[in-house]
């Protein structure tokens, strides 16, 4: 039997899953992290992203996180997410048009213009196309 460490991914809204897994890998603020059982202790953010999880029988599974928290201590794993939603959820309709309206609004610019909000709008909806399209390679 493989090692395992307890995960909770929770949002705002609801708790999206929780139990034991073997590794978890998200994209952190520094890049790209591997989390196993008996990693050290570590707080970091949490870029908008893919939260890939492969739970205790071997079965991956794979959540949409923009942004937030992700906590490791020695028992446990937790993702404390602005907003979670299972790859399987995902709108790729909504996703596309939010690209495009966020290119638009960077396209379009002005003197009111918020740059970094619309570069968060972008950087979430583009996130969101990636992972819609990793589940499509399955």
């Amino acid at each position: 039997m493989a090692m395992t460490v307890h995960l909770d991914v929770v949002s705002a809204e609801t708790e999206i899953f929780s139990g034991l897994v073997e590794t978890v890998q998200v994209t952190g603020s520094e890049g790209e992290l591997g989390i196993y059982p008996g990693h050290a202790p570590l707080i970091t953010g949490l870029q908008p992203g893919m939260v890939r999880v492969v739970k205790q029988d071997g079965v991956e599974e794979l959540i949409y996180v923009a942004g937030g928290l992700l906590e490791v201590q020695p028992s446990s794993v937790t993702v404390l997410a602005d907003t979670a939603v299972r790859a399987d959820d995902l709108d790729e309709k909504a996703a596309e048009e939010a690209k495009q309206r966020a290119e638009a609004h960077i396209a379009k610019g002005g003197a009111d213009f918020d740059y970094a909000e619309a570069a968060i709008e972008l950087a979430e909806a583009v996130a969101q196309l990636r992972l819609i399209q990793k589940i499509r390679k399955k």
